[in-house]
C-alpha cells in the first residue's frame, strides 16, 4: 500500500503525526508533505521536531515541489489523506487551485478516483465551508473531522487522537489495533 500524508495549518499537527508513525509501524509507503503553516503549528503545538517527523515517512516533499512524482496521475497511490485538514486547504481543493504539493496530489488523487480523506479540524463552520465540504463529497472526496466518540471510554488525550486516527486507517482497510471497537451495548 501507498499513500500520502499532508499536514496542513490547522489546529491539531498531532493527529498527522500519529497518522505518520502509525503508517510507518504498520509498514505502509507514506508519502508527506507539511505546509509552512503545518510546520509552523509543529514547532507551536509539539515539542517534535520537523526532521523526525519527516523521518517517520518514506519519502518526504517540500511543499512548492509541484514537480514531484505524487504530483502525477501516473503516482499509483492507493490515496491521500490530509490531517489536519485547513479550510484553506479544503478551499484549495474544492475549487483545483493546485498553487502547492498537497493540493496538486489531492487534484490528482480525485481525478484518478482514489480516495482522499480530509480531516478538517476547523470549527464551527459556515455555509460557505460546509458547501465546500458537500462539493468534495460530491467530487469524491472523503469528510472526516476529528469529532471524538466516547463509547470506547478514553482515559487520555492519547486515546481520543488515536481512535481518529483508527478511523482514517479503516477508509483504507488497514488492519490495526490502534484502537478498541464497538462491540455492542452487551459486547
Amino acid at each position: 500500500m501507498r499513500l500520502i500524508v499532508g499536514i496542513t495549518g490547522a489546529s491539531g499537527v498531532i493527529y498527522g503525526i500519529r497518522l505518520v508513525k502509525a503508517l510507518s509501524d504498520l509498514k505502509i509507503e507514506t508519502h508527506l508533505v507539511i505546509s509552512e503553516a503545518g510546520a509552523q503549528n509543529i514547532e507551536y503545538e509539539t515539542d517534535m521536531k520537523l526532521k523526525d517527523i519527516k523521518a517517520m515517512a518514506g519519502f518526504s516533499y517540500d511543499i512548492a515541489d509541484i514537480g514531484a512524482s505524487i504530483a502525477s496521475g501516473s503516482f499509483q497511490r492507493d490515496g491521500m489523506v490530509v490531517i489536519p485538514c485547513s479550510i484553506k486547504t479544503l478551499s484549495g481543493l474544492c475549487y483545483s487551485y493546485a498553487s502547492n504539493l498537497i493540493l496538486r496530489a489531492g487534484d490528482v488523487t480525485l481525478k484518478e478516483r482514489k480516495p482522499l480523506v480530509l480531516v478538517v479540524r476547523e470549527t464551527p463552520f459556515h455555509r460557505g465551508h460546509l458547501q465546500a465540504m458537500l462539493q468534495l463529497t460530491e467530487m469524491g472526496a472523503i469528510i472526516l473531522p476529528p469529532i471524538p466518540s466516547f463509547y470506547h471510554r478514553p482515559k487520555t488525550i492519547d486515546d481520543i487522537i488515536d481512535h481518529t486516527v483508527s478511523r482514517v486507517l479503516d477508509m483504507f482497510n488497514i488492519e490495526h489495533n490502534f484502537a478498541s471497537r464497538w462491540s455492542g451495548l452487551h459486547g
